[in-house]
């Protein structure tokens, strides 16, 4: 099975609207990212890979956060650029990665995506409120790999 099979339509657009929702309260950035396999590489490494090939360490701040998924691999990655990993640490992420790990052990993969957008959309909404005149700098729709 591919990376796109595992999420029909509704969980697609749930985690569309998941990171939507986050960013009505941010001026940062999130994106998932969802592969067959991490190519041979750890799931932290892979999602830095990503990072870079999304453009994500263009936003103006330098605030957006990817999580990564390699459903084959059953391996995944929650990472932030410099300006909000400076703000929230490593502890932030070790525990956003736990309340995603809670759900997918359940097989919940959907959820527990959700589960880490919502913790970084917290964490952005407090260190990098919306501004007035704030633009959506990157695309809310998930993105598989190839």
């Amino acid at each position: 099975m591919r990376a796109p099979d595992y999420f029909n339509e509704q969980q697609r657009q749930a985690i569309k609207d998941a990171i939507e929702k986050a960013e009505l309260t941010t001026s940062g950035e999130l994106r998932v990212f969802v592969d067959d396999h991490c190519h041979n590489t750890e799931a932290i490494d892979r999602a830095i890979m990503v990072f870079e090939k999304l453009q994500m360490h263009k936003t103006l701040l330098r605030h957006g956060v990817l999580i990564y998924l390699s459903v084959d691999d059953h391996k995944y990655a929650i990472i932030g650029d410099t300006g909000i990993h400076l703000k929230v640490g490593i502890d932030f992420w070790n525990e956003a990665k736990e309340a995603m790990l809670m759900h997918f052990k359940q097989g919940n993969l959907t959820e527990g995506i959700i589960a880490g957008i919502s913790k970084a959309g917290e964490a952005l909404s407090k260190h990098f409120p919306r501004a007035h005149d704030d633009t959506n700098e990157l695309q809310n729709d998930v993105v598989f790999g190839d």
